[in-house]
C-alpha cells in the first residue's frame, strides 16, 4: 500500500476518531477503510448506557460502506485508538471485516497521533475463519 493512501486513511480514522460518542468509557475510537475500487469510508465508536448495544469504530466504516453501494471488499482497514497498545478489532469486528475480506484485506492499527502500532493481514487476526463461501447462499466467495 503506498504512503499517499495510509496517510489518507490515518487521517480519515483520526477524524472519524475525534467524532466519537464514548461517554462511559471515554476510550475514542475511529476506523477508516478503502475498498478495492478506491472508496474510503469512516466509522466511530458509539456507546450507549447499555453497554452491550453500542456501535464499534470499524463495524460503523463498514455500514458506511454498504449503505453507499459500489464495492463491498475492503482492501485495508484502518483503526485509531489511543495508547502505545494496539487497539486491536474486538472478535465481533474481525467477523464482520471478514464478511467483506479478500485474502489480501490489510488491517493497520494507529495511536491518537497516528503513529503505526500495527501491521497484518486478517489472517493473522482470524485464522482459519468461517465466511461466506463456507455457507451455499450463492455469496461471493471472499476467503480471508
Amino acid at each position: 500500500m503506498d504512503e499517499k493512501t495510509v496517510a489518507t486513511l490515518t487521517q480519515k480514522a483520526l477524524a472519524a476518531r475525534s467524532n466519537a460518542y464514548a461517554p462511559y468509557s471515554r476510550f475514542l475510537v475511529g476506523a477508516a477503510l478503502i475498498t478495492e475500487d478506491g472508496q474510503v469510508f469512516s466509522g466511530c465508536n458509539v456507546e450507549n448506557a447499555a453497554y452491550p448495544e453500542g456501535v464499534c469504530a470499524e463495524a460503523g466504516a463498514i455500514s458506511a460502506m454498504v449503505a453507499a453501494g459500489g464495492s463491498r471488499k475492503i482492501a485495508t482497514i484502518m483503526v485509531a485508538g489511543k495508547g502505545p497498545a494496539p487497539c486491536l478489532p474486538c472478535g465481533g469486528c474481525r467477523q464482520k471485516i471478514r464478511e467483506f475480506a479478500t485474502q489480501r484485506t490489510c488491517v493497520l492499527v494507529v495511536d491518537e497521533n497516528g503513529t503505526e502500532l500495527f501491521k497484518d493481514d486478517l489472517h493473522a487476526l482470524l485464522p482459519h475463519s468461517f465466511g461466506p463461501e463456507n455457507l451455499e447462499t450463492g455469496a461471493d466467495e471472499n476467503p480471508a
